[in-house]
Formats: structure tokens, C-alpha cells, sequence
């Protein structure tokens, strides 16, 4: 067989194509024989020429697999033995790494059957060779090696580690220290251990020293394997940057800005920055880099991209993932330079320059919306000026980034409608579709908040509107119903002239079904449900009917709606359904239950009822379209946006249906609710509206539910997700009380502790260990926390011993390296455990009240008012062991009672101090501290403090306290502004008009004088609390 194979060898690499293809044809017959491996061999060693010597190896490395074990132990060693040959005396290059990948494949069946005992300590001398190649091969093959008997490494890796380390440090070849760069990348693909991994940080040096000798020797390929590397070292949990950031990001940044380098190195170079802002935020403001990134992602936003790129890859879109990324993690570091970045280039020459300001304030307005509230007026300043640009580019830039501000910058952009709906208005009708969509974006995003103030804009933003609608290419027609449906929230009644209109177009859309019409479909189904909503029952009942049955005919075989009160319309025979559920477009099904969630709402019981005339305006059969059965064409869906968002919205559906179709509703329960429940379990389910607290207790609490919801609160992977179950048990338990849930109660409180103790799945994320803090998600704790209040509301007095396993691991929260939202979080749990749970949070006074104290004085406004309540808490239900810290309180509350502090703390303070007197008047200095406290009323945005207020001034005066008494002028113009106050309820003007009427039976015709300085409204307003008046 060898000699006949040589000859096919040599055949082979023939450039005569069919000499090549009888070749190849009789090498595959001869292959199945295993004699063929030691053929193989021999060429490898005896060829004349390298090409043929590396064929060899090659047909080798396929075929071995297939043929080991059937070899002798005779024949394995004559392989092992000429592979080692090959590769330290082999002067070819090529034949020397083909011959590695052989052994490479060889090793993965040999070294773990232990026949190959001397393969690690030859590779260890290959790699200290004095010779280049043997160095270069060596590290090659522990590369590939890793693929296949990694885990044999591991008693070695220190010595594997030292060896790369100096190899990537050789000083006499850039050949071993490229080998070396690879290595060091398979290595670390490897490797997940914490204690291994962090070893690698002091190879970071070398490895951006020899990147750079890739870049400047054009061998790009290579340079970017220290990106991959970096990668991993990134999105490790352990601390493995250290002081290196500061050279892994210079490096990146000399690459990104290079703009001889492929666009892929570059992006690459980006992503590394992209990747250290997400998970390393707070090393990169420890280091100060937060500047340096941003002076290069701003000015890369200027950049035109090439014809050839694609758009993933060019550098101005990839700065702007960075410089999002970073205002989200870094907001305050991120605002003044892009500001400025702005400000200099928005009036710009280069009409680039004038796209890239913008565009940078639209990208940082989700991150930094609160502080770009603070400047509103000049940053709208710029945006607006620019959508007005000659250059269509510049306006498209403007219109996103209005949209953001839209999004993200709510209420207060809201103010601005005077000036901002013009430019709007104007926009629309821009000469380009790009500008037009992403202005019905802008438009969409600011009316969702507008009420009354649309008004005047309502007849031309329509008019432009329903044009629009009607003459626009289908994606303008999709973003200009989204925009319809806004206007139509905002304006309310007044959008009743423009309803008919909307619904008769909606009519040609809902009866789409060509697959590249199903998104227009489904807007105009979510329109049609806002619509609705917004014209209200009396109008819509009559003409429902046949959007009912197209949006039926979408989700008429779903097994959610198989069994719903709605299937009183499905048994109309005058329904047709022959479109079905054949319109497989997650997105058009969402909207459906969507709209039908509408419906159930509008109409309330009568939604369960047949309608025997349905069909008189029925368009369900009916298709625009000619070619109904194309083949379907791909479309990118995600997961988030398909599938699971349409089992969301459908569960959400099912709640309305049971809250709005009340007795209709009754012989489904058992079986929606286990639905339900599958639906939330496979779908991660996280709308803010939970259907299941709609459902009776009975049904509500079968275990498949609770039990799905205990499981998450433990075991999923997505905090959102983790928070929205709590939440939802929480108003379980809100809703029907300790006795419903009682049975579950051991497993709530078991998994509330796990979450405390940060040991749930989804608290095992990777985080940015370089910090202090443990990272945690700020939404999924404040659910977390809002679980004890529910459960001392529950429980009252009877929580205090479940209250004790947990309070040591809410404490956690509360220490000193937490930031400042936790500190606040733990505080307002506390406060409302105090409120609920009543006398037992004495015994926790002490360990409570030096965090309390502390938070008083904090520099965050939110932290001072639930301290405030705090504290007023504990010491309403705290007992004696308050009455020791009265004065540091008092103390601690009186800043809080300034005219620069906002109303909603000094409400608080109120509250804190009224609950103080009402437990303990001998122990407050009354006479100091009535003064102060009386002048800040009445309340102004807190009004929940104003029973225990009111209540507190109402006391005193009742039981004739001098203290208060002599604040008679004070209490009585106090007064005349609650009594007329619309937002306090009729109990807190009772408690005021008891003690006025208490005033007048004690000074009588005294108190004229002080009664005639006040409005009429106020006199006649208190004239009524008075007997006889």
C-alpha cells in the first residue's frame, strides 16, 4: 500500500483536475483500511517533498480517529513515536504544524488511557529548546491541546503559566511570542477557576507588548487575540485588571482611533472599552479613564463610515454603544464632557460634525436623564436647531435623539410642548423617509404624557397624520399609527372627530396577511384597542364586532383562549376563522390579547355575551392580498420580543377577562389559573400587572401557583423577572391576607432570606469584584424588601419572631460601603415593619437607631424622608426604649424642617415629630418645638403624614395645652387652608374642624379679630365646622 499511496499523493496535488479526482477517489477506497495509518506515517517521515509530507499528515489527522483502536499497541507507538520525529526534525514549517494537529488528535485517546506518559514532559523541552521551531511547535501544541485533554493540564498549570509567561517575553523571536499570545488565548477559553484565572493578570504587559509588534508587522489577525483575551479577563468575576486597566485601555484607544487598521481590529478595540464599562464601571472611575474614553468615542461619532462596512462594524455606531453603556453605569462622569463635545460641534461646519453632537446627546439621555433634566433648556436649545439642518443626516440625528429625550426625560420635556410640537409638526413632513419615521417616533414617545395641552395641536398633528397614513411607504405607516395611538391617549374625548376616520383605515390593515405585512397588522390592531379605550364603550360597542373577528381569527386555535369567556363570539356561525392561526408573527398574536385586554375593559360583563348581529359590518374573510400562502420569509425575532412577550401579554389578558367579565368569568378559573401559571413559568413572565391577584383566593392560592412563584423567587436567572414575583407575592398577601397563605408561609419567608443573603440564582451573576460592594440589582431589593412590611401586615405583632432570622441579613444592606440607595431601602423596610408589626420592633430600638440617626443627615433627600418616617415609627411603636434618643432626634429633625429642604422631607419631619408628641408629650420640649413644627404647615406633597399631624395639633388643642394655645392665630389660618384643600380627605378636616370648634368654645368672640383677616372662602369654609354658625 505504501508505495501505490505515495503515487496518489503525488497525483493529488496535480493541478490536472481529474488526475486530482481519481486520486482522491482511490485514497478514500484505501482509507478504509487501517493499514493506511502506517502508510501515512511513512510518507510523513520519508517524502521527498514538504507539500507531499504535509499531505500526509493531513490525511493522517482525518483518518486516525477512525482506525486507533483498531491499530496494535506495536503500530500506536510507531506513531506516537514518528509524530515526535516529525515535529523536532522536520525542517518544514507547514509539515511541522500539520504534524502538531495530528498529535493533538492522537493525545485526546492515548493520554487519558495513560499509553503516552512522555508526551507532556517532550513538550515541556520542546518549549525550552534552543531552537526557534521547536519553541514554536511546543506552544502550538499546547494551544490545540487544550481542545482536547485540557483537564490533563491542570496539575501543571503553574508550570504551564510560568512557561507562557517567559515565552511570551522571548526576546529572540517574534514567532514563539505570537505562539505564545495563542497559547496563552486557548488557555484561558479553558480555564473558568476564580484562583487560576487571576494568574493571568500579570501576563497583561506582555501580551499588549506583543499585540503591538502584530499591529506594527500588519498582522492584525494576531494582534486582535489579545481582545479575545481581554474578554475573558473582563467578564470574570475576579479582580484580574488591577492597575492594567489603565494600559488595556490606552491600548484599545490607540486602535480604535487608527483609522489604517480593518474595521474589525477596530471594533474590536471598541468592544473591549464597551465591555469595561459594563463590567467594570467602577475601575474605570477609580483610574480616571472615564474622560480620556470619552475624548476618543465622541470624536469617532464623526466618522463616516465606508461603503464596504457593514453596519455592525463601523466605528461611529460602535462609540455610541460605549458612550450609552457608560452613561448608564457613570451618568454624572458622562454629562459634562458630552455636553461640551455638543455644544463646540452642533454648529460645525462639517455637517458629520453637527450629526455626531446630537446624536451623542440622544444616546446618554437614558443614563443621564436626571441630571439632563437640569438642563433641558440649552440641550433642547441645540437638538431643535439641528432638526431644522439642511443636511438630512443632521435632522435624522435630531428626531432620534428628540425621541429619546421623549422616552427617558419624562415629565419635564413635557413643559416644553410649545416648542418642541412645531418643530415636530414640521418634521413630518421632511423630504426624507428617514427623518419622517424616526419624527413619528419622537412624536409617538412625547404625547404619551401630554393631556390637555395637545389640544391646540390636535387638528393639524391629525391632519398630518391621517395623510400620512394613507400616502407612506408600509414602514412610515407603522410608526405613524404608533404615533395616532399616542395622540389619541393624550387628547382623550377630543380624539372622537378623528376616531371613525382611524377606525375605517385600520380596516385594510387588520385583514393583512401577506407575511411582510403582519407587523402593519399588528400596529393597527394596537391601534385600534387605544382607540377604544379612548372613545370609550357607548361609541365603539356597534362597530367592535368585526375587529373582534379579525383579531380573533389570529388566536383562534391558541389553547389560552380555547376555553375564555370570548368564545361566545367564536360560536357565531357568521365568523369566519380562515386565516386562523396560520399567521405565525408572535408580534401581531401579542397585540391581539392586547387588544382584547381593551375590549374586556371597555365592556366590561358584556364581553362574555354573544352579539347575534356581529356580522352585520364583518370583514374577517376578506384579504387585500392575492398570494396569502408565500413561502414564509426569515424574519429576526427575538426571544424577549416573540414568543415570551406574546405569553406575557396573553396572561395579561386572561386577568382582564376575570377582573372586567366578573360572573361570566366564574366556570374558568381552575383552569385559566393553571394556564396562567404555565404560561408565567415558561415565559419568565414580568408584566407590572400580575393577572393573578384577580383572580378569588381559593384558585389564586392552588400550589402550582405559589409554587412557581417561590421556585422563581430561588432559581431564575433574570432579577427582573425575580422582582416581579416578588412583588406579585407580595400583593398576594396585601390582597387576602395571612390566613390564604399560611401553608406557603415558611417557604416565602425561606426564600425571602435566600435573597436577603444574596444565594439566589439570579444574585449569582458576574459582577465587578474590584469594588467593595457586592453587586446587586437596586429594583430586585426594593421588591425583595417590600416583602417584610407584607408580611407584618399580615402577621402584625405575631411576625416578630420570623422578623428576628431576618433582620441580621436585611441589616447587611444597611452598612457603611452600601450605597446610598440601599442604606434607604433598608430604612423604609424598617419603617413599615415598624408601622405593621407594632410593639415587637422594640426589642430592635438599639441596633436600629444609630442607622436612623445617621441617615437623617444624609446628603440624599430620599434617604432624610424615610428616616423621618422611620423614626417616627419607632418611636410610635418603639416604647420606652425611644425615649433615650428623643433628643438626639429632635436634634437630627430640626435641619430637616429648613425652607431649602424639599416639601415632601419636611412633611416627614412632620410626621416624625406629631407621632413623637402623641406618645410621649412630657418628653418633647413643646415650647420649642411647636413653633417650628406648626410653621411649615399645612402639608404640601406627603399628604399620608397628615392623620398623625393633624391628629397630634387636634390632641393637644382638645386637652388645652398652653403650648399650643398660644399658637391660636397661627392654627386658625392652619386651618381655613386644610379645610379648603381638595386633596385632603373629609376624616383629616374632621380632626381640624373638631379642634377649631374646640378654638371658638374657649376664646369665643375673641377670635374675631384673627377670623376677619382671612378670605371668605377661608372664613365660610370654617364657618361650617362651627354649631349654630
Amino acid at each position: 500500500m505504501a508505495q501505490s499511496l505515495e503515487l496518489l499523493l503525488i497525483q493529488f496535488l496535480m493541478p490536472d483536475n481529474d488526475a486530482r479526482r481519481q486520486a482522491e477517489e482511490q485514497i478514500k477506497r484505501l482509507a478504509k483500511d487501517p493499514q493506511v495509518i502506517p502508510a501515512l506515517v511513512h510518507h510523513l517521515r520519508t517524502a521527498k517533498t514538504p507539500n507531499v509530507r504535509q499531505l500526509a499528515a493531513v490525511l493522517l489527522r482525518k483518518k486516525i480517529t477512525g482506525h486507533w483502536a483498531k491499530l496494535s499497541p506495536q503500530l500506536r507507538q510507531l506513531v506516537k513515536s514518528s509524530l515526535i520525529e516529525s515535529i523536532t526534525v522536520e525542517h518544514s514549517p507547514p509539515v511541522r504544524r500539520a504534524s502538531a494537529n495530528v498529535v493533538s488528535i492522537v493525545a485526546q485517546y492515548a493520554v487519558p488511557a495513560g499509553e503516552w506518559p512522555d508526551l507532556l514532559p517532550f513538550l515541556f523541552q520542546c518549549s525550552q529548546s534552543a531552537q526557534e521551531d521547536h519553541r514554536e511547535v511546543a506552544l502550538i501544541l499546547f494551544s490545540s491541546l487544550t481542545e482536547t485533554i485540557g483537564n490533563t493540564f491542570r496539575a501543571h498549570f503553574a508550570d504551564l503559566q510560568s512557561l507562557l509567561l517567559k515565552c511570551l517575553q522571548d526576546e529572540t523571536s517574534t514567532r514563539v511570542r505570537v505562539a505564545a499570545l495563542k497559547a496563552v488565548g486557548s488557555f484561558l477559553e479553558f480555564t473558568h477557576d476564580g484562583t487560576e484565572v487571576v494568574k493571568f493578570r500579570d501576563f497583561i504587559p506582555s501580551i499588549l507588548n506583543v499585540s503591538r509588534q502584530c499591529l506594527a508587522n500588519g498582522e492584525e489577525d494576531v494582534a486582535t487575540i489579545a481582545f479575545e483575551i481581554f474578554d475573558e479577563l473582563i467578564e470574570s468575576p475576579a479582580p484580574l485588571l488591577g492597575e492594567s486597566v489603565r494600559s488595556i485601555v490606552q491600548f484599545s484607544l490607540e486602535v480604535c482611533s487608527s483609522q489604517n487598521l480593518e474595521s474589525n481590529t477596530r471594533h474590536q478595540a471598541i468592544q473591549i472599552i464597551s465591555w469595561l464599562a459594563k463590567f467594570k464601571s467602577n475601575s474605570l472611575k477609580r483610574h480616571k479613564l472615564v474622560l480620556p474614553i470619552l475624548q476618543v468615542m465622541c470624536p469617532l461619532l464623526t466618522e463616516a463610515s465606508q461603503e464596504d462596512e457593514a453596519d455592525d462594524l463601523a466605528a461611529d455606531r460602535a462609540a455610541a454603544e460605549v458612550i450609552d453603556m457608560m452613561a448608564i453605569k457613570l451618568p454624572k462622569l458622562v454629562l459634562p464632557p458630552v455636553f461640551e463635545f455638543a455644544s463646540i460641534n452642533y454648529q460645525s461646519a462639517n455637517p458629520k460634525h453637527r450629526e455626531a453632537s446630537v446624536t451623542a446627546l440622544g444616546v446618554i439621555s437614558e443614563g443621564c436623564f436626571e441630571l439632563m433634566k437640569d438642563k433641558l433648556g440649552p440641550i433642547l436649545h441645540i437638538v431643535l436647531g439641528t432638526l431644522k439642518d439642511q443636511e438630512q443626516m443632521v435632522r435624522g440625528a435630531a428626531s432620534f435623539a428628540l425621541g429619546q429625550f421623549a422616552e427617558h426625560m419624562q415629565p419635564e420635556i413635557t413643559s416644553h410642548y410649545e416648542s418642541v410640537l412645531p418643530c415636530i409638526l414640521n418634521a413630518l413632513e421632511d423630504a426624507s423617509d428617514e427623518v419622517k419615521e424616526k419624527s413619528y417616533y419622537a412624536l409617538a414617545a412625547f404625547c404619551e404624557n401630554m393631556g390637555k395641552e395637545i389640544l391646540p395641536f390636535l387638528d393639524p398633528l391629525m391632519g398630518r397624520l391621517l395623510t400620512a397614513l394613507q400616502n407612506s411607504p408600509q414602514n412610515l405607516q407603522e410608526t405613524c399609527m404608533s404615533a395616532i395611538g399616542s395622540v389619541a391617549t393624550a387628547a382623550e374625548q377630543a380624539f372622537v372627530p378623528y376616531a371613525e376616520r382611524v377606525l375605517e383605515l385600520m380596516k385594510n390593515f387588520m385583514v393583512l396577511t401577506n407575511d411582510e405585512d403582519l407587523c402593519s397588522r399588528a400596529r393597527a390592531t394596537e391601534l385600534v384597542g387605544i382607540v377604544a379605550m379612548t372613545v370609550g364603550r357607548t361609541r365603539m360597542e356597534s362597530i367592535l364586532p368585526p375587529f373582534i373577528e379579525a383579531a380573533i381569527s389570529v388566536i383562534f386555535f391558541s389553547a389560552l383562549y380555547s376555553w375564555m369567556p370570548c368564545n361566545n363570539f367564536l360560536s357565531d356561525p357568521n365568523v369566519s376563522f380562515s386565516q386562523g392561526f396560520e399567521l405565525e408573527f408572535s408580534e401581531l398574536r401579542e397585540y391581539s390579547h392586547g387588544f382584547f385586554s381593551s375590549v374586556a375593559e371597555i365592556m366590561d360583563d358584556s364581553f362574555a355575551k354573544s352579539d347575534d348581529e356581529e356580522n352585520a359590518n364583518g370583514f374577517g374573510g376578506v384579504s387585500s392580498d392575492d398570494d396569502a400562502h408565500d413561502e414564509p420569509r426569515v424574519r429576526n425575532i427575538s426571544i424577549r420580543t416573540g414568543v415570551l412577550d406574546e405569553k406575557a401579554a396573553a396572561t395579561q389578558a386572561i386577568g382582564l377577562f376575570a377582573l372586567h367579565t366578573k360572573s361570566s368569568y366564574a366556570p374558568y378559573p381552575l383552569s385559566v389559573i393553571l394556564a396562567a401559571a404555565s404560561q408565567l413559568n415558561s415565559c419568565r413572565y414580568t408584566s407590572a400587572h400580575s393577572p393573578l391577584v384577580c383572580f378569588s383566593p381559593c384558585c389564586l392560592l392552588a400550589h402550582t401557583v405559589m409554587g412557581i412563584y417561590i421556585k422563581t423567587m430561588t432559581e431564575d436567572d433574570d432579577k427582573e423577572v425575580v422582582a416581579q414575583a416578588c412583588t406579585d407575592v407580595a400583593d398576594i398577601i396585601k390582597e387576602f391576607g395571612y390566613l390564604a397563605i399560611e401553608i406557603y408561609m415558611p417557604k416565602l419567608i425561606e426564600a425571602t432570606l435566600v435573597l436577603l443573603q444574596e444565594e439566589s440564582t439570579c444574585q449569582h451573576t458576574e459582577s465587578d469584584s474590584d469594588e467593595d460592594d457586592a453587586n446587586h440589582d437596586e429594583v430586585l431589593m426594593d421588591a425583595v424588601s417590600d416583602l417584610l412590611p407584607a408580611f407584618a401586615k399580615s402577621m402584625g405583632p405575631h411576625f416578630g419572631p420570623v422578623f428576628a432570622k431576618l433582620f441580621d441579613p436585611l441589616m447587611k444592606f444597611a452598612r457603611a460601603s452600601r450605597p446610598p440607595q440601599d442604606r434607604t431601602m433598608v430604612v423604609a423596610c424598617l419603617a413599615e415593619v415598624a408601622q405593621e408589626m407594632g410593639a415587637p420592633i422594640a426589642t430592635y430600638v438599639d441596633a436600629v437607631m444609630p442607622l436612623v440617626l445617621k441617615e437623617l443627615a444624609s446628603p440624599e433627600a430620599t434617604n432624610r424622608r424615610n428616616a423621618a418616617f422611620c423614626v417616627g415609627e419607632l418611636c410610635k411603636n418603639g416604647g420606652e426604649p425611644t425615649l433615650k434618643y428623643y433628643g438626639e432626634i429632635l436634634r437630627g429633625l430640626y435641619p430637616m424642617f429648613a425652607e431649602s429642604e424639599p416639601d415632601a422631607v419636611r412633611d416627614n419631619a412632620a410626621g416624625a415629630v406629631a407621632r413623637m408628641i402623641i406618645v410621649q408629650p412630657n418628653s418633647i420640649p413643646l415650647n420649642q418645638v411647636l413653633p417650628v413644627f406648626v410653621k411649615i404647615l399645612p402639608l404640601k406633597e406627603d399628604l399620608e403624614e397628615s392623620i398623625a399631624v393633624y391628629s397630634c395639633i387636634c390632641n393637644l388643642i382638645l386637652s388645652s395645652n398652653p403650648h399650643i394655645l398660644s399658637l391660636v392665630p397661627e392654627l386658625v389660618n392652619l386651618f381655613a387652608q386644610v379645610v379648603v384643600s381638595a386633596a385632603e380627605t373629609p376624616e383629616v378636616k374632621g380632626l381640624v374642624g373638631r379642634s377649631f370648634s374646640h378654638l371658638i368654645s374657649l376664646y369665643g368672640h375673641q377670635m374675631q379679630p384673627i377670623l376677619s383677616n382671612l378670605s371668605p372662602v377661608h372664613a365660610n369654609a370654617l364657618a361650617a365646622f362651627v354649631p349654630n354658625s
